[in-house]
């Protein structure tokens, strides 16, 4: 990951400093990353695709996204719950996404965990998720205040294993708290960051 706290793309607008020149990376960036992001499927498949990036690039899952979700069935709760060890053994042998056994097997697991959970009480799960986003957020200002771990995605994590989730552990959940706008990370005169703080103002208002 890059050192600087901003960059600026070759269109003259200031992003995060670990945005590359990828068209597709920007696009991301600008439309999803820190966007609040709700539904159980929804948040089901960011864990799931958090989870398969842990030790990896998130460009490398990025480029991937489309592969995992013609995959895992469009990250449809009830449908990965029902994977069989033939599933599994498919989607251990299929080249476009990551082939990690250990990870698909827990996305199915937790798929079957979850669905435990929002059956009788659908949305239970982004209920769940956002009940650790913090009241307030400093957006990063320098390289050093860029974290990777957070107390609050620690408690995240703590829950989620509490439940019988795993590959939720407290970086993969930051990263997930990011992604899915618990908190605006967006670096300091990063144009989204703004443009996501003044969307937030005006909601308060």
């Amino acid at each position: 990951m890059t050192r600087e706290l901003l960059s600026t793309g070759d269109d003259g607008i200031a992003r995060c400093g670990w945005v590359s020149d990828d068209s597709e990376y920007q696009r991301y960036h600008d439309e999803e990353w820190g966007s609040p992001l709700h539904g159980d499927d929804a948040l089901f498949e960011t864990i799931a695709l958090e989870g398969f990036q842990a030790g990896l690039s998130w460009i490398t899952i990025l480029r991937r996204r489309p592969a995992f979700r013609r995959a895992f069935d469009g990250f449809a709760i009830r449908r990965v719950s029902a994977f069989d060890d033939a599933k599994v053994d498919e989607l251990a042998s299929d080249s476009s996404i990551i082939r990690n056994r250990q990870k698909i097997v827990a996305t199915v697991k937790n798929a079957r965990t979850i669905l435990d959970l929002v059956s009788a009480n659908p949305g239970e799960l982004d209920r769940l998720i956002w009940s650790h986003a913090p009241s307030s957020h400093r957006r990063p200002r320098t390289v050093e205040e860029v974290l990777t771990v957070t107390d609050r995605s620690r408690a995240l994590s703590t829950r989620l294993r509490s439940i019988g989730l795993g590959f939720v552990g407290p970086t993969t959940m930051h990263a997930l708290m990011q992604a899915a706008g618990l908190i605006n990370d967006h670096a300091q005169g990063c144009v989204r960051g703004d443009q996501l703080e003044k969307a937030t103002e005006r909601l308060s208002t």
